[in-house]
């Protein structure tokens, strides 16, 4: 029987990611007990990050000069990251996969919700990709890899023939379904709306009233902010419209998109969501964490939960003289080095 460990320090505790002086008891990998103590040392102990909307095979094509508008170079099936993408070996695929993962794990980020292109070949890649690592993606396959994914991936409601059919068999499969949606305009949200999404990814141009169904409803939105500057579909802090979502009760979760031209680092996203989207501090931390919902556990720091947490020791660096650590946090910590991280890849 494995001993108890006990991490003490300074932890951001629950949902509402309260900071306490503690010690957390882990017995087979799972928390079992968050004690208070006064003279806990003063390491940050944080909840693992899970990033939300990503494209992992990507990786292949990092910086590639891509140039021309979103559709010439996301649309399936002739875009151009699915030309590159078709063109890449199964090895080279799974090894750029494993490159992203590796470091998205160094830098405290323990999941993903994958949309994973490629069909049933696709999904197994990204599979084989993260075996045996401290990670868990959630796959949201297309092209027929579905059938065989956490749920289905759909680019846009305009993209898909039979979408109707295909939603229909996933639902009754027991898949999770996800939109692309409001990426580069309102067009194509109402269509996703009509089959009550388990996700929606971008809504950088939703109105207000499509925020509020989704509040209504509880379907979460991941948004990229930094994808969607470097495409060009905002150059707005009003886009997309955080604050609008915050105030309407939408749940945001943050994600990093497309690593051919975003790196799926969530320290970097928090850092410029906080910069130009003013949201409170606690409220980005909360996104970069709460995508985890989708794995059924989600990684906040409570008893009973799976230990899927990092530390950060701020006595090593500037953030020793932060007054206010969750904004140092979300704003500073990308320069610093991840401590000891636990991980229960098991399910409750």
């Amino acid at each position: 029987m494995k001993t108890p460990q006990v991490l003490s320090g300074q932890a951001f505790v629950g949902e509402d990611l309260d900071l306490r002086p503690v010690d957390i008891v882990i017995e087979r990998d799972y928390v079992t007990a968050i004690e208070e103590r006064t003279s806990a040392p003063q390491i940050w102990i944080c909840p693992a990050l899970f990033d939300a909307h990503t494209h992992l095979a990507d990786t292949i094509a990092t910086d590639c000069g891509y140039t021309g508008n979103l559709a010439s170079i996301v649309t399936p099936p002739d875009g151009l990251k699915h030309r590159l993408l078709a063109a890449a070996s199964p090895d080279n695929l799974i090894a750029g996969m494993r490159a992203s993962i590796t470091g998205m794990i160094s830098s405290g980020t323990f999941g993903c919700a994958d949309f994973r292109e490629g069909g049933k070949k696709g999904v197994s890649l990204l599979q084989r990709a993260s075996a045996g690592l401290t990670f868990e993606p959630v796959i949201f396959g297309r092209e027929g890899g579905e059938s065989v994914a956490d749920g289905f991936g759909i680019s846009s409601a305009r993209d898909v023939e039979g979408l109707e059919h295909k939603i229909r068999v996933a639902r009754n499969a027991g898949k999770k379904i996800a939109f692309h949606a409001g990426e580069r305009d309102n067009d194509d949200i109402d269509a996703a709306l009509s089959f009550e999404p388990d996700l929606l990814v971008h809504m950088t141009h939703a109105t207000r009233k499509q925020l509020r169904f989704c509040a209504e409803q509880g379907i979460p939105i991941a948004v990229c902010p930094r994808s969607n500057w470097e495409l060009g579909v905002t150059a707005s802090s009003r886009y997309p419209p955080l604050e609008t979502m915050r105030e309407l009760g939408c749940t945001i979760l943050l994600g990093t998109d497309n690593v051919m031209f975003v790196p799926p680092d969530m320290f970097s996203e928090m850092a410029f969501t906080l910069t130009v989207y003013h949201l409170p501090a606690k409220t980005i931390l909360w996104s970069a964490v709460a995508g985890s919902q989708l794995t059924g556990s989600p990684f906040f720091i409570r008893k009973g939960a799976r230990a899927a947490l990092f530390t950060i020791d701020p006595t090593r660096s500037a953030l020793a003289f932060s007054r206010d650590p969750i904004t140092s946090l979300v704003k500073r910590a990308q320069l610093m080095r991840i401590g000891n991280n636990v991980f229960n890849l098991k399910t409750q």
